[in-house]
């Protein structure tokens, strides 16, 4: 299976092509979020004809799913939704949380990825490698403050490492509330690589509604917000479509 992820969650782009487990090209630019729109093709297009494919060639697309950055989510979930639709392939969504954590091979350690969603609060997913070599979601994906999120940590008890590229600003607040169970990434492999996202998503299964496929955001938009604040009617569905 020759497969594409696509990592644009966050302020790093990541782009990957693999044939199997075997990765044929990467690339990983760690700079502002708004380059993403304007980078992601032409990245694409270059480690496609590095690997000696054409798009046609790849059997799966990988996208980072969420949670992550409103803007960068969406570059990279429509670059994939209009690869595999237009050329009817599979299409995979896999946690960007899931990816962080995988940085993080070789520990029996609990895994926790975070990302920073500003005003003290966070994306956090805790995750462990099982003896077969998958990764165990053990605390589910959520977006909540950070005090909350250690809270449930230190009642497991486990020695946890945090990656992420946002994990070292956190670090005072971390050791405090946890104290010696707490270690961290290094800065290098706690960014997104595609390649791990590839890797987990060539083990998952695909959507099998490509057009109704949209990001795990795990909070409103700020226009939702802003929306409910005025309107308090309950019962309704969100009014921002989610692209």
């Amino acid at each position: 299976m020759k497969l594409l992820a696509l990592d644009t969650s966050e302020q790093a782009m990541s782009v990957a092509v693999m044939e199997d487990a075997t990765l044929l090209a990467e690339t990983t630019l760690n700079r502002r979020m708004k380059d993403h729109s304007e980078q992601l093709l032409p990245t694409i297009e270059s480690l496609l004809a590095a690997s000696g494919l054409g798009a046609d060639d790849i059997d799966r697309f990988v996208v980072a799913a969420g949670p992550g950055s409103y803007t960068g989510l969406r570059i990279a979930v429509t670059t994939a939704k209009t690869f595999a639709s237009t050329l009817h392939k599979e299409l995979v969504g896999v946690s960007s949380l899931a990816a962080l954590a995988a940085g993080e091979r070789h520990t029996s350690e609990l895994i926790v990825a975070l990302m920073d969603a500003r005003r003290g609060n966070v994306f956090a997913g805790g995750y462990q490698w099982t003896d077969d070599g998958r990764l165990k979601t053990v605390i589910a994906d959520r977006h909540l403050a950070l005090t909350e999120v250690l809270a449930q940590i230190a009642a497991l008890g486990q020695p946890t490492v945090f990656t992420g590229p946002d994990a070292l600003s956190m670090r005072e607040t971390i050791v405090e509330q946890l104290g010696s169970l707490a270690r961290f990434a290094d800065p290098v492999s706690a960014l997104p690589r595609a390649s791990r996202l590839g890797a987990l998503g060539r083990i998952a299964a695909p959507v099998a509604d490509i057009d109704a496929f949209v990001p795990r955001y795990l909070r409103l938009t700020e226009a939702e917000t802003t929306w409910l604040k005025t309107h308090q009617e309950a019962g309704h569905e969100p009014y921002v479509e989610k692209v």
